[in-house]
């Protein structure tokens, strides 16, 4: 059976010693690490919060910067091809203008080669066809 006497105080007292030298020496200590692990953690977590937010600041600029830059392009392009259909517009124009003086041209030529022709072969029909009545009737004309 066990007796409880004067030295369970001791005991007691022991306890006590060992518990303050173990907080002054290791609980303390290892408890300041712990405190200055979380907090650098804790500081790490709220950088990598802010960092994140600015990235997510910076992607929408770029984003609103992009589509800008689309807009402007779209209506750039939009203009250059408007630009270019009225040059081709008046090219064609042009174009077609000289081609139709051109035809005009040629037209009245050709009618002036048949009015010659016509006027040459009349000429040559008149002649022929008095050497046929001459030859017909026997006699000249």
């Amino acid at each position: 059976m066990i007796e409880v006497d004067w030295t369970i105080w001791i005991q007691f007292a022991n306890f006590f010693v060992l518990m303050a030298v173990l907080n002054f020496l290791l609980y303390r200590p290892l408890r300041g690490i712990l405190n200055r692990r979380r907090e650098t953690i804790d500081g790490s977590y709220a950088k990598a919060k802010e960092l994140e937010a600015q990235i997510n600041e910076k992607m929408e600029r770029y984003q609103e910067q992009l589509q800008a830059a689309k807009l402007k392009g779209n209506e750039e392009r939009a203009e250059m091809r408007k630009a270019a259909a009225g040059e081709e517009a008046e090219i064609l124009g042009k174009a077609q203008a000289k081609a139709t003086a051109q035809l005009q041209e040629i037209k009245s030529k050709v009618a002036g080669e048949a009015d010659a022709a016509a006027k040459a072969l009349k000429k040559e029909t008149e002649g022929l066809a008095s050497q046929i009545a001459s030859k017909v009737l026997g006699r000249a004309l």
